[in-house]
């Protein structure tokens, strides 16, 4: 098996192993965290509904000047978290969709906390 497959098969098993046990209400829904080569991405979903209650993301016209990094992905959280206080959600459960707890993904959740969102 090639790295990247393989690479690709350790982030969907602890994709899976994450979801098992979190899951998104309408008093705290889920932050997910979705990252590729050129973007990166923030939901805030309630699994109940199944609706996405707020995004952000580097593809949106005004953010397109964000860079794909640790500085960029705080920015990106707290603008997320900026978008969460002011729908009214104060605090989520973080989904860091399989990705390790490190570089963007941590950037993209302390920037959400400076931003007044609870985890």
């Amino acid at each position: 098996m090639n790295r990247l497959a393989d690479k690709n098969r350790k982030i969907q098993k602890r994709k899976q192993h994450i979801r098992k046990s979190i899951s998104g209400t309408s008093e705290r829904p889920r932050m997910s965290v979705f990252r590729s080569n050129l973007h990166m991405y923030v939901q805030v979903i309630d699994d109940t509904t199944g609706k996405t209650l707020v995004s952000a993301s580097t593809v949106e016209k005004d953010l397109r000047n964000i860079r794909n990094g640790v500085e960029g992905g705080e920015k990106l959280g707290q603008l997320a978290g900026e978008r969460c206080i002011q729908n009214g959600i104060t605090s989520v459960v973080f989904d860091r969709n399989g990705y390790l707890y490190h570089g963007i993904v941590k950037s993209i959740a302390d920037g959400a906390r400076k931003a007044g969102v609870v985890f």
